[in-house]
């Protein structure tokens, strides 16, 4: 079993950044490949960004290409989201996402285990 915790999230103005942490516990943390996904009120969970076991190989949804970085730390057993160059449409809440596999997926429905989740909310 692994337990997620996320933080980080709040309000910011658009064009503001937030740095997500989402802190892992209970299993190796460098045997799984993490994500980070978002869900805005109304719509499906959707793909924000993935990193690989060790982190050398990291993936981002178009939408936040250039704008988002996605890293870990094996030694904190922790992974970060930075967002920068916030738009309103990033409002959302933001779920990190393990999968027990070198890389993560971009489908929610691959992981297997999810956090609570954190509150981003960018105001124009």
């Amino acid at each position: 079993q692994v337990q997620l915790v996320e933080s980080g999230g709040g309000l910011v103005q658009a064009g503001g950044s937030l740095r997500l942490s989402c802190a892992a516990s209970g299993r190796t943390f460098s045997d799984y490949a993490m994500g980070w996904f978002r869900q805005a009120p109304g719509k499906e969970r959707e793909f924000v960004a993935r990193i690989s076991r060790s982190g050398g190989n990291t993936r981002y949804a178009d939408s936040v290409q250039a704008r988002f970085t996605i890293s870990r730390d094996n030694a904190e057993n922790t992974v970060y989201l930075q967002m920068n160059s916030l738009k309103p449409e990033d409002t959302a809440v933001y779920y990190c996402s393990a999968r027990r596999s070198f890389l993560a997926s971009t489908i929610p429905n691959d992981h297997d285990y999810w956090g609570q989740g954190t509150q981003v909310t960018v105001s124009s």
